[in-house]
């Protein structure tokens, strides 16, 4: 599955499911309150285009109510202040990412709680 059928087919499931209680989240109505065009997002929910840019995404998760960044990762992308921060330490962030990728849940956040809560 592509990244623009896997993002396509999330954003048409959640909408439909939210516009069986709230016809507020009809395509036509949800393009319109995050700028896009019905045609655009109808194209977008099919898989027939590239998942959008990031500050579509971004608008479209939060109308959904849904992580922004879990859309950003289906849609193939990383948020932009993501970026920033591993610019600055690309060889520290590649290994950090690399030696964390086969731990379980629950000791990534450990790490995430140690750091935020740590006294450096």
């Amino acid at each position: 599955m592509t990244h623009s059928t896997l993002f396509g087919d999330t954003i048409r499931g959640i909408r439909e499911n939210l516009r069986r209680e709230d016809r507020r989240f009809s395509l036509r109505q949800v393009a319109q309150r995050i700028g896009i065009e019905p045609a655009y997002l109808s194209k977008i929910e099919r898989g027939e285009v590239p998942p959008p840019s990031e500050a579509t995404t971004v608008r479209i998760a939060k109308e959904l109510d849904q992580d922004p960044d879990v859309f950003l990762a289906m849609a193939g992308k990383v948020s932009g202040d993501l970026q920033e921060i591993i610019r600055k330490r690309p060889k520290l962030f590649a290994e950090l990412i690399r030696q964390l990728k086969e731990a379980p849940d629950h000791a990534i956040l450990r790490v995430v709680r140690e750091v935020r809560d740590g006294d450096w």
